[in-house]
């Protein structure tokens, strides 16, 4: 089962995928996909995963998804936006190069015995227009990305202002 829980930044996407992954496990994974860019980053990090209590596994990947063992396992990735950002960088800005590798990377991992999956996600083309081109190339990235993980998720939900708004499934 994929669950896919998109909406604006600051929508509640993340506490309405966190109750979702407690309602469905009482010991979940929670995969965070941020890297460590600076301090002020790892304080977020930091905030994050004080906000979760013992019955969550803390595990940070930044990219090869694949290499966690999700089969007859509930795991909540939050977020597809930091995961794609690292995809993004690395690949110098290339936007059909990084979303080959994250289409891969998430096809190895939607294909494991029993797992469900709950994936957090950012609809940043709904907002103001980038500014300059590789925030633009970005934003098609993520609008790409997207929309591959909404066709192969069950269920899609976007969170407007707090409130889960279900759109698929």
């Amino acid at each position: 089962m994929i669950y896919l829980i998109t909406g604006g930044e600051r929508s509640g996407k993340s506490s309405y995928a966190q109750k979702l992954a407690l309602e469905l496990s009482n010991s979940p994974l929670y995969v965070a996909t941020a890297r460590k860019w600076d301090s002020d980053f790892q304080n977020r990090i930091d905030r994050h995963q004080q906000e979760r209590d013992e019955r969550w596994t803390n595990i940070e990947k930044e990219k090869y998804l694949n290499e966690i063992d999700f089969s007859g396992k509930v795991a909540l990735i939050d977020c597809v936006t930091l995961w794609l950002t690292n995809f993004f960088v690395d690949h110098k800005n290339d936007v059909a190069l990084s979303l080959e590798e994250a289409k891969k990377e998430f096809l190895s991992i939607a294909n494991q015995e029993n797992a469900t999956l709950i994936i957090v996600t950012n609809e940043i083309g709904m907002g103001v227009h980038a500014s300059t081109e590789i925030g633009r190339k970005f934003t098609e990235l993520q609008g790409w990305m997207n929309q591959f993980l909404a066709s192969n998720a069950d269920e899609v939900v976007l969170m407007v202002s707090g409130i889960p708004v279900k759109i698929k499934g």
